[in-house]
């Protein structure tokens, strides 16, 4: 993966011809202090600048999206902490692969040079090879700098993360890609063929990746124009930088999160803006339907029972008209759900009842709510005392349905929302009764 960040102390012309090295080679950094952005990991108080200060680096996991500085990072501290740099990739490297490398870092080490190795995508190495890593960890041989850009809670062994610091790097914010910019101008010694907002916008395109956005200064430099171009002329010219999702990775948990947290939130404006970053994003819409079918059973529930069959038949219209119209009606879904009263108490009576069902054994339910079709279960009391609730003068017997001996366990509790608090009287007028009829 190509490095980025880099400070005017590195200046000079890009070479053109064969010898042309991209923007990124040129602007790469020369110590840490020169990396732009990660303050929470580089900056004073940072997790790894107190590592570096205490003379106590250890293996760390960089999780973070693409293009925010990991490599960089890696390859700056084996230079801090005179260490042989090792650079190797979870997708071209195999297990004879490693051999040698562990093989080199073994040699190196008896003549008193460490090895930092770092690994790209290191969430690729399976089980077995990512603990090939351990006993080369326990003994000093290598100090290990994984990247990834999927959640190491999830793809990374226990064992490995247990002998790691895992450092989050963030997307990089305008301001840091502007510093990045005005680096490459002085390197360049020209300024960015933009107008203030066109520069803006090429900003936005690079979607917090400094790496994109140095391969989109690179061209906008590359450019021979009459004039600084206006923001149409820079869209015709450039395409916006595809949004950072994996439709199975960690960007498809965080926004489905998202949306379904925006919906529990009342707020139809996040919810709709979420559903279209998904949409925006390439998944697959009837993932969407299904996502939100769940939503009005968990979260809105009996408080508007119309939910549930609203986004049912959100989903058979989608998959009526398919795309692109059918995503219209799928948004109605969002926005109904977003504006619905909401309650999860069936969702925690349901969990609650479970919970008790696993507990209480095989306890069978009370005699006199069994049927009794033969003479021997009748003989044996089966229906003996059963009330038919019809035949009482409101219909309700008030009888124990409950498993002989069991405390009466209380799972609904309808809230003041909605339908729900219609259902909330009822609950309380037949507790009413029962109490009196069962005295």
């Amino acid at each position: 993966m190509a490095d980025l960040f880099d400070s005017p102390s590195q200046s000079g012309d890009m070479p053109e011809g064969p010898a042309h090295r991209p923007l990124a080679d040129v602007l790469r950094p020369a110590s840490l202090s020169e990396v732009i952005g990660q303050h929470q990991v580089l900056g004073p108080e940072g997790s790894l600048r107190v590592m570096l200060d205490a003379g106590a680096l250890g293996s760390i996991i960089f999780w973070g999206p693409p293009g925010v500085g990991k490599t960089t990072i890696a390859r700056l501290l084996a230079q801090e902490t005179d260490l042989h740099f090792v650079q190797i990739s979870a997708i071209f490297t195999g297990v004879p692969d490693l051999r040698k490398v562990f093989e080199a870092a073994k040699q190196r080490r008896k003549i008193g040079q460490g090895t930092l190795l770092f690994v790209d995508e290191i969430h690729r190495f399976n089980k077995a090879q990512q603990d090939s890593f351990l006993p080369h960890m326990e003994d000093g041989t290598i100090l290990l700098v994984g990247a990834t850009t999927e959640n190491p809670s999830f793809e990374l062994n226990a064992a490995v993360l247990s002998r790691s610091q895992v450092m989050v790097l963030e997307r990089l914010s305008p301001d840091e890609l502007e510093l990045m910019a005005q680096r490459a101008e002085a390197v360049l010694e020209r300024e960015l063929p933009l107008i203030p907002s066109a520069r803006a916008a090429l900003i936005e395109m690079a979607d917090g990746d400094g790496r994109a956005f140095l391969n989109l200064v690179e061209q906008a430099m590359a450019w021979r124009v009459a004039k600084p171009l206006e923001i149409e002329d820079l869209r015709a010219r450039l395409m916006r930088r595809a949004a950072n999702y994996d439709k199975s990775g960690d960007g498809h948990y965080n926004l489905i999160s998202a949306l379904h947290k925006s919906v529990r939130g009342s707020d139809p404006d996040a919810a709709l803006y979420w559903f279209s970053r998904m949409l925006e994003g390439g998944e697959d819409p009837r993932f969407l339907a299904r996502r939100l079918t769940r939503m009005a059973v968990e979260d809105i529930g009996l408080a508007d029972p119309q939910a549930q069959a609203f986004c049912l038949q959100s989903w058979q219209t989608y998959e009526r008209l398919g795309s692109p119209e059918g995503e219209l009606a799928l948004s109605q879904a969002v926005i109904y759900l977003a504006l619905a009263p909401k309650s999860n108490a069936n969702y925690v009576a349901y969990k609650a009842a479970r919970r008790l069902a696993a507990s209480s054994g095989s306890a069978p339910p009370p005699k006199h709510i069994l049927n009794a079709p033969t003479s021997l279960m009748k003989d044996q009391g089966y229906g003996d005392g059963y009330a038919y609730d019809h035949d009482q003068e409101d219909a309700f017997s008030g009888q124990n349905y409950f498993p002989d001996g069991m405390k009466r366990p209380e799972f609904y509790a309808p809230v003041e929302r909605g339908f729900e608090r219609d259902l909330k009287k009822r609950v309380e007028y037949f507790a009413k009764l029962r109490r009196e009829r069962q005295r």
